[in-house]
Protein backbone atom coordinates (compact mmCIF):
# COMPACT_ATOMS: atom_id res chain seq x y z
CA UNK A 1 0.00 0.00 0.00
CA UNK A 2 1.47 3.18 -0.79
CA UNK A 3 1.21 6.52 0.38
CA UNK A 4 1.09 9.24 -2.48
CA UNK A 5 3.10 9.67 -5.33
CA UNK A 6 6.89 10.83 -6.14
CA UNK A 7 6.57 14.66 -4.83
CA UNK A 8 3.87 14.15 -2.26
CA UNK A 9 4.95 11.55 0.30
CA UNK A 10 8.81 12.36 -0.56
CA UNK A 11 10.74 14.42 -2.44
CA UNK A 12 8.51 17.14 -2.29
CA UNK A 13 8.99 20.33 -4.38
CA UNK A 14 8.76 22.77 -2.14
CA UNK A 15 11.07 21.52 0.78
CA UNK A 16 14.08 23.76 0.91
CA UNK A 17 16.84 22.29 -1.36
CA UNK A 18 14.71 19.61 -3.52
CA UNK A 19 15.86 21.98 -6.75
CA UNK A 20 19.56 21.58 -5.52
CA UNK A 21 19.29 17.61 -4.87
CA UNK A 22 18.30 17.45 -8.33
CA UNK A 23 20.63 18.94 -9.51
CA UNK A 24 23.20 16.91 -7.90
CA UNK A 25 22.00 13.74 -9.62
CA UNK A 26 21.80 16.11 -13.26
CA UNK A 27 25.59 16.53 -12.64
CA UNK A 28 26.18 12.90 -12.13
CA UNK A 29 24.48 11.97 -14.67
CA UNK A 30 23.58 14.36 -17.63
CA UNK A 31 27.03 13.89 -19.24
CA UNK A 32 26.23 10.05 -19.98
CA UNK A 33 22.56 11.43 -20.76
CA UNK A 34 23.54 13.75 -23.35
CA UNK A 35 26.63 11.18 -25.08
CA UNK A 36 23.95 8.76 -25.60
CA UNK A 37 21.81 11.31 -27.37
CA UNK A 38 24.53 12.87 -29.73
CA UNK A 39 25.59 9.50 -30.38
CA UNK A 40 21.49 8.54 -31.95
CA UNK A 41 22.28 11.78 -33.71
CA UNK A 42 19.94 14.03 -31.34
CA UNK A 43 20.85 17.83 -33.31
CA UNK A 44 19.64 20.65 -35.35
CA UNK A 45 16.11 20.36 -36.34
CA UNK A 46 14.81 17.85 -34.16
CA UNK A 47 11.79 18.68 -32.02
CA UNK A 48 11.93 17.34 -28.37
CA UNK A 49 10.05 16.38 -25.55
CA UNK A 50 11.53 15.93 -22.01
CA UNK A 51 9.18 14.16 -19.46
CA UNK A 52 9.70 14.78 -16.08
CA UNK A 53 12.16 17.73 -17.19
CA UNK A 54 12.91 18.40 -13.16
CA UNK A 55 15.72 20.99 -13.02
CA UNK A 56 15.27 21.50 -16.77
CA UNK A 57 19.15 20.49 -17.28
CA UNK A 58 18.72 18.09 -20.27
CA UNK A 59 16.18 20.36 -21.97
CA UNK A 60 18.19 23.34 -22.06
CA UNK A 61 21.86 20.95 -23.33
CA UNK A 62 19.51 19.47 -25.69
CA UNK A 63 18.89 23.37 -27.03
CA UNK A 64 22.39 25.01 -26.00
CA UNK A 65 24.52 21.73 -27.01
CA UNK A 66 22.80 20.05 -29.35
CA UNK A 67 21.17 22.43 -31.62
CA UNK A 68 18.00 21.16 -31.50
CA UNK A 69 14.93 23.03 -32.79
CA UNK A 70 13.14 23.31 -29.77
CA UNK A 71 12.29 21.25 -26.43
CA UNK A 72 9.09 20.93 -24.68
CA UNK A 73 10.02 20.60 -20.77
CA UNK A 74 7.06 18.50 -18.92
CA UNK A 75 6.68 17.88 -14.49
CA UNK A 76 3.77 17.45 -12.78
CA UNK A 77 5.24 20.63 -10.82
CA UNK A 78 7.34 22.97 -12.81
CA UNK A 79 8.55 25.88 -10.73
CA UNK A 80 12.41 24.52 -11.14
CA UNK A 81 11.56 24.66 -14.98
CA UNK A 82 10.02 27.87 -14.95
CA UNK A 83 13.00 29.68 -13.27
CA UNK A 84 15.65 28.32 -15.84
CA UNK A 85 13.98 28.61 -19.06
CA UNK A 86 15.67 29.58 -22.09
CA UNK A 87 14.29 30.78 -25.33
CA UNK A 88 13.11 27.09 -27.71
CA UNK A 89 12.27 25.44 -24.33
CA UNK A 90 8.55 25.50 -23.82
CA UNK A 91 7.74 24.71 -20.42
CA UNK A 92 4.38 23.40 -19.15
CA UNK A 93 2.66 21.29 -16.04
CA UNK A 94 1.30 18.33 -17.03
CA UNK A 95 0.71 14.27 -15.97
CA UNK A 96 1.94 12.09 -18.29
CA UNK A 97 0.13 9.31 -16.84
CA UNK A 98 -3.70 11.02 -17.51
CA UNK A 99 -5.74 10.66 -20.32
CA UNK A 100 -5.96 13.52 -21.74
CA UNK A 101 -2.22 14.02 -21.97
CA UNK A 102 -1.42 14.48 -25.73
CA UNK A 103 1.66 16.51 -26.41
CA UNK A 104 1.70 15.91 -30.09
CA UNK A 105 4.61 13.86 -32.02
CA UNK A 106 8.16 14.31 -31.28
CA UNK A 107 11.50 12.84 -33.26
CA UNK A 108 13.20 12.56 -29.47
CA UNK A 109 11.21 11.41 -26.55
CA UNK A 110 12.88 11.20 -23.97
CA UNK A 111 12.14 10.30 -19.80
CA UNK A 112 14.75 9.60 -16.87
CA UNK A 113 14.00 8.71 -13.29
CA UNK A 114 10.30 8.77 -13.92
CA UNK A 115 8.69 5.28 -14.93
CA UNK A 116 10.51 3.79 -11.74
CA UNK A 117 8.05 5.86 -9.76
CA UNK A 118 5.01 5.15 -11.66
CA UNK A 119 2.83 1.69 -11.74
CA UNK A 120 1.91 0.58 -15.08
CA UNK A 121 5.10 0.60 -17.04
CA UNK A 122 4.37 -1.69 -19.74
CA UNK A 123 1.69 0.51 -20.52
CA UNK A 124 3.47 3.70 -20.06
CA UNK A 125 6.43 2.55 -22.51
CA UNK A 126 3.74 1.95 -25.10
CA UNK A 127 2.47 5.12 -24.87
CA UNK A 128 5.33 6.90 -24.92
CA UNK A 129 6.15 5.07 -27.84
CA UNK A 130 3.38 6.37 -29.76
CA UNK A 131 4.23 10.22 -29.15
CA UNK A 132 7.93 9.06 -31.17
CA UNK A 133 6.93 10.53 -34.82
CA UNK A 134 8.57 8.14 -37.42
CA UNK A 135 12.34 7.78 -38.12
CA UNK A 136 12.21 9.31 -34.47
CA UNK A 137 13.79 7.73 -31.22
CA UNK A 138 12.54 7.14 -27.74
CA UNK A 139 14.95 7.24 -24.55
CA UNK A 140 13.95 6.01 -21.33
CA UNK A 141 16.31 5.83 -18.42
CA UNK A 142 16.24 4.65 -14.73
CA UNK A 143 18.21 3.67 -11.99
CA UNK A 144 19.08 -0.19 -11.92
CA UNK A 145 20.85 -2.03 -8.15
CA UNK A 146 23.90 -3.74 -9.18
CA UNK A 147 24.29 -4.55 -5.90
CA UNK A 148 20.36 -5.98 -4.93
CA UNK A 149 21.38 -9.55 -4.27
CA UNK A 150 24.12 -8.90 -2.03
CA UNK A 151 24.49 -9.34 1.72
CA UNK A 152 24.64 -5.24 2.65
CA UNK A 153 28.18 -4.98 3.76
CA UNK A 154 28.74 -1.28 4.31
CA UNK A 155 26.17 1.24 5.96
CA UNK A 156 25.61 3.24 2.20
CA UNK A 157 24.72 -0.82 1.23
CA UNK A 158 22.23 -1.20 4.13
CA UNK A 159 20.63 2.17 4.12
CA UNK A 160 20.30 1.91 -0.28
CA UNK A 161 18.26 -1.58 1.04
CA UNK A 162 16.29 0.76 3.02
CA UNK A 163 15.74 3.18 1.11
CA UNK A 164 14.09 1.26 -2.22
CA UNK A 165 12.41 -1.20 -0.05
CA UNK A 166 10.69 1.96 1.55
CA UNK A 167 10.44 4.23 -1.51
CA UNK A 168 8.19 1.20 -2.70
CA UNK A 169 6.20 0.73 0.18
CA UNK A 170 5.63 4.93 0.26
CA UNK A 171 5.34 5.93 -3.15
CA UNK A 172 5.42 2.57 -4.97
CA UNK A 173 9.13 3.18 -6.78
CA UNK A 174 10.22 -0.09 -8.31
CA UNK A 175 13.89 -0.94 -10.12
CA UNK A 176 13.09 -4.12 -10.54
CA UNK A 177 12.21 -4.16 -13.74
CA UNK A 178 13.94 -1.54 -15.35
CA UNK A 179 16.48 -4.58 -17.13
CA UNK A 180 13.18 -5.45 -19.08
CA UNK A 181 13.22 -1.76 -20.86
CA UNK A 182 14.92 -3.68 -24.15
CA UNK A 183 12.11 -6.09 -24.11
CA UNK A 184 9.43 -3.43 -23.43
CA UNK A 185 10.36 -1.22 -26.26
CA UNK A 186 10.25 -3.97 -28.51
CA UNK A 187 7.36 -4.89 -27.61
CA UNK A 188 5.98 -0.89 -27.81
CA UNK A 189 6.85 -1.15 -31.70
CA UNK A 190 9.79 0.02 -31.81
CA UNK A 191 12.96 -1.43 -33.68
CA UNK A 192 16.74 -0.65 -33.47
CA UNK A 193 16.54 -1.48 -29.85
CA UNK A 194 19.56 -1.10 -27.44
CA UNK A 195 20.55 -0.45 -24.24
CA UNK A 196 23.50 0.61 -22.08
CA UNK A 197 24.38 0.42 -17.82
CA UNK A 198 26.62 3.73 -16.63
CA UNK A 199 27.52 3.38 -12.82
CA UNK A 200 29.36 6.84 -11.33
CA UNK A 201 32.11 6.29 -8.66
CA UNK A 202 31.16 6.93 -5.12
CA UNK A 203 33.78 9.56 -4.40
CA UNK A 204 33.45 12.13 -0.73
CA UNK A 205 32.34 15.09 -1.90
CA UNK A 206 31.07 13.99 -5.58
CA UNK A 207 27.40 14.80 -6.79
CA UNK A 208 26.58 11.58 -6.52
CA UNK A 209 27.75 11.44 -3.14
CA UNK A 210 25.83 14.48 -2.24
CA UNK A 211 22.65 13.48 -4.31
CA UNK A 212 21.89 10.25 -2.14
CA UNK A 213 23.30 11.79 1.09
CA UNK A 214 20.48 14.07 0.62
CA UNK A 215 17.86 11.17 -1.05
CA UNK A 216 18.48 9.71 2.44
CA UNK A 217 18.14 12.17 4.83
CA UNK A 218 14.56 13.57 2.63
CA UNK A 219 13.39 9.71 2.90
CA UNK A 220 14.67 9.05 6.10
CA UNK A 221 11.08 8.71 7.69
CA UNK A 222 10.19 5.75 4.56
CA UNK A 223 13.80 4.28 5.22
CA UNK A 224 13.26 3.90 9.32
CA UNK A 225 9.74 2.29 8.82
CA UNK A 226 10.84 -0.46 7.08
CA UNK A 227 13.01 -1.66 9.57
CA UNK A 228 15.77 -2.46 7.72
CA UNK A 229 17.33 0.61 9.95
CA UNK A 230 17.47 3.27 12.62
CA UNK A 231 18.10 6.73 12.54
CA UNK A 232 21.36 6.18 13.69
CA UNK A 233 21.97 4.17 10.29
CA UNK A 234 20.53 6.28 7.99
CA UNK A 235 23.34 8.93 9.55
CA UNK A 236 26.08 6.47 10.11
CA UNK A 237 25.26 6.37 5.73
CA UNK A 238 25.21 9.94 5.01
CA UNK A 239 28.68 10.56 7.03
CA UNK A 240 30.23 6.69 5.14
CA UNK A 241 29.80 9.18 1.53
CA UNK A 242 31.54 11.55 2.65
CA UNK A 243 34.33 9.35 4.65
CA UNK A 244 37.54 8.36 2.44
CA UNK A 245 36.58 4.81 3.81
CA UNK A 246 33.74 4.94 1.61
CA UNK A 247 33.77 1.53 -0.83
CA UNK A 248 30.87 0.54 -2.31
CA UNK A 249 29.16 0.33 -5.72
CA UNK A 250 26.25 3.29 -6.27
CA UNK A 251 22.88 2.51 -8.03
CA UNK A 252 23.54 2.70 -12.26
CA UNK A 253 21.78 4.53 -14.61
CA UNK A 254 20.40 2.40 -17.31
CA UNK A 255 19.42 3.80 -20.80
CA UNK A 256 17.30 2.30 -22.95
CA UNK A 257 16.25 3.43 -26.86
CA UNK A 258 14.70 2.26 -29.81
CA UNK A 259 13.46 3.60 -32.85
CA UNK A 260 9.46 4.22 -34.91
CA UNK A 261 10.18 2.70 -37.94
CA UNK A 262 10.45 5.56 -40.61
CA UNK A 263 7.28 6.05 -43.34
CA UNK A 264 7.56 4.42 -46.12
CA UNK A 265 7.15 6.30 -49.58
CA UNK A 266 3.41 5.89 -50.39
Amino acid sequence: MTGGRYGEAVFRPEQAGEGERIDFGALAYDRVTMARLHALGVGPGWRCLDIGAGTGTVSRRLLEEAGVAEVLAVDRDVRFLAERAVPGMEVREADVTAPDFAPGRFRLVHARFVLMHLPDHERLVRRLAELVEPGGVLVLGDAVEPAADRDPATPYDRAMRAMWRGLRETIGTDVSWVPSYPRLLRGAGLERVGAEVRVPPLLPGSPISRFWADTFERSRAAMVATGLVDDAGVDEAVRYLDSEDCAALAAGLLTAWGHRPAARPA
